[in-house]
């Protein structure tokens, strides 16, 4: 039997049985490293990349310090975003499939306030949430948190970037001394060991460096002059490998919206995402990324955190990343599965001493390289192939994807074949079609039924 096999855990036979039937025979570095010391109920603190398995690490760790019978929150997750709490919530639901009656909720900022509280009154075992919300909970007294035995802090270091440090030190405040507290973070600054040190006792260490792939993703540096030059280089580059869906990171909020108001000016299929977004509007422009509506997303690190995106052909660092470390996290994105990705890389004169920093971190020579024939100005821009409908009904009314598609495909529909993802939240769903097929798609739906009544349709135009 291999040393990482879950089998050689001390786990709920349960729990177990449930990662052979999702296909979990092994153990992930991070986890191999990290969860025998949270089965032994010790403090560890985590540092690994996204995607590196960590949130079924502290998942299995947690569920495995939980007693069902005992109807009281019993575990807290703090993340940084709404989406990377709903992720976290959603693996752990998976994680937990087996064991019966564990109820997992989600307390995040963006959403109203008066729902939660009704929640909260129904019980929970687990919490999974932003720490504005979960601080404001706490506040209120809404939210206790007296038979908390394990508190997990996920992606530390962006919670802090975010300016949650108040909010973190008033939920830790409030949490039992007595407890695990399980810390997880991509990068480990001086910050995030001075907070290990205040609220973890005797912390074991589990460090996956983060590395490079250098087979699946070829890296490409270009130097440029000012902003308007830099802005003409992303240009060529979008033109010249026409990604089906790439990510532009930019450095600042502001940064983020210009670049991505110049792109759609240009004609290109592009959104934005970055903190000054309403959460309607997030939800929105993930969605329609996701779902290959739109083909370029610009956004900024922290935004971009808990992005879930499969095939991203391409990731273009409009400017370097604050850290190596960083730099890592954004290309890791692309090149992903088996797949070949491109990560280009724009930088100044002033920025060579990050181009020095990041020949030194990855091991690997840097050199600038030409970029694109100007002649390439001239080409029409890549047109994203699917067109979003948004639908205004969802969970909350009993709308199901099934519901959906058969509206769509019935009596003189479309081709289901036509029809891309499906998104259902509480209180609406969007639906992906060809673009060819979007008015008669947009037809089909407002003249049909669901659930034995009509809802509004929508078509979300750029």
């Amino acid at each position: 039997m291999s040393q990482t096999a879950f089998s050689t855990l001390n786990l709920d036979p349960a729990l177990l049985k449930n990662l052979t039937s999702l296909g979990f025979d092994s153990m992930t570095p991070i986890q191999a490293q990290s969860l025998p010391h949270m089965l032994d109920g010790k403090d560890v603190i985590a540092q690994g990349k996204t995607g590196s398995g960590k949130t079924a690490a502290f998942g299995l760790g947690l569920l495995s310090n939980l007693d069902v019978k005992r109807f009281r929150i019993q575990s807290l997750v703090l993340c940084p975003t709404r989406e990377l709490a709903d992720q976290v919530a959603k693996e752990i639901r998976t994680l937990a499939r087996t064991i019966h009656n564990i109820k997992v909720l989600t307390l995040c900022g963006g959403m109203p306030f008066g729902p939660q509280i009704g929640s909260l009154e129904h019980g929970a075992h687990i919490i999974v949430g932003t720490p504005g919300r979960i601080e404001e909970h706490i506040r209120k007294g809404t939210l206790r948190l007296n038979n908390l035995n394990t508190l997990v802090l996920d992606e530390a270091d962006r919670m802090l970037e975010m300016g949650f440090q108040d909010a973190l030190d008033a939920v830790i405040d409030a949490a039992p001394k007595q407890r695990q507290t399980l810390l997880f973070s991509a990068t480990y600054p001086d910050q995030i060991q001075a907070i290990a040190n205040r609220i973890m006792i005797k912390p074991v260490m589990a460090k996956v460096e983060a590395t490079h792939d250098k087979s699946s993703i070829s890296q490409h540096f270009h130097k440029v002059t000012d902003n308007e030059d830099r802005l003409r280089a992303l240009r060529l580059l979008l033109l010249n490998y026409k990604p089906e869906s790439a990510v532009v990171f930019c450095n600042t909020k502001r940064e983020t919206q210009e670049v991505a108001d110049d792109l759609h000016y240009d004609g290109f299929s592009v959104i934005a995402l970055h903190g000054d977004l309403e959460q309607r509007e997030r939800d929105q422009a993930l969605v329609r990324f996701a779902n290959k509506s739109a083909s370029i997303l610009v956004a900024t690190d922290v935004a971009a955190r808990g992005l879930d995106i499969e095939n991203l052909d391409a990731v273009i660092n409009y400017q370097l990343a604050r850290d190596p470390e960083v730099h890592v996290h954004r290309i890791g994105r692309t090149g992903r599965a088996g797949n070949k990705g491109v990560a280009c890389s724009l930088f100044s004169e002033k920025e060579s001493y990050k181009v020095a920093q990041l020949d030194e971190y990855l091991d690997m020579p840097i050199e600038d390289e030409p970029l694109p024939s100007s002649d390439l100005l001239g080409e029409k821009p890549y047109y994203a192939q699917m067109t979003t409908l948004q639908i205004s009904g969802g969970k909350k009314q009993k709308v199901r994807p099934g519901d959906i598609l058969g509206a769509l495909t019935g009596a003189n529909g479309i081709d289901g074949k036509q029809v891309g993802k499906i998104n259902v939240f509480d209180n609406c769903a969007f639906v992906a079609v060809h673009h060819k097929v979007a008015k008669a798609a947009l037809s089909k739906l407002e003249k049909g039924k669901m659930k034995g009544r009509t809802f509004r349709i929508r078509l979300i135009r750029d």
